[in-house]
């Protein structure tokens, strides 16, 4: 979501209380704003987690760099739209472990010179080397 990314874990142990965590990083901006959006984001467990959460699972609001500006109404619809998407058992595939993906770039040990994806060399034969010749 624009305003901030919710991440869901289940904890499969028995305890059907909801948790939520907060964080916001440095990049968003100084301490009042930091704290700014925190409370924004409390406001928003605190009116959408005890009906919307998924029971015995924590919950991890982080911020992003638009959400101090956002509405708090579409923040409100964000957070409903992305308790919803976890809470359904077909996420679109986001808790499958990623398959792994070959970077053709200018990466250490790639290219023609070498590196993983150089073709074995094979001698070339010459017409010398497979001529028989008598010493004189």
């Amino acid at each position: 979501m624009p305003g901030f990314v919710l991440q869901v874990r289940p904890r499969d142990d028995g305890d059907a209380t909801i948790r939520v965590g907060f964080t916001v990083t440095k990049k968003i901006g100084n301490a009042v704003v930091r704290n700014r959006m925190k409370r924004r984001m409390r406001a928003l467990a605190r009116d959408l987690l005890p009906t919307k959460g998924i029971a015995g699972a924590d919950h991890v609001l982080i911020g992003r760099q638009g959400g101090i500006e956002r509405d708090y109404q579409a923040l409100t619809a964000e957070l409903a739209k992305a308790l919803t998407r976890a809470a359904s058992p077909d996420t679109g595939g986001h808790d499958r472990p990623r398959e792994p993906c070959v970077h053709h770039g200018r990466g250490k040990g790639r290219g023609p010179r070498g590196g993983a994806h150089r073709q074995p060399v094979t001698p070339a034969v010459t017409q010398a080397a497979t001529s028989t010749q008598e010493p004189a």
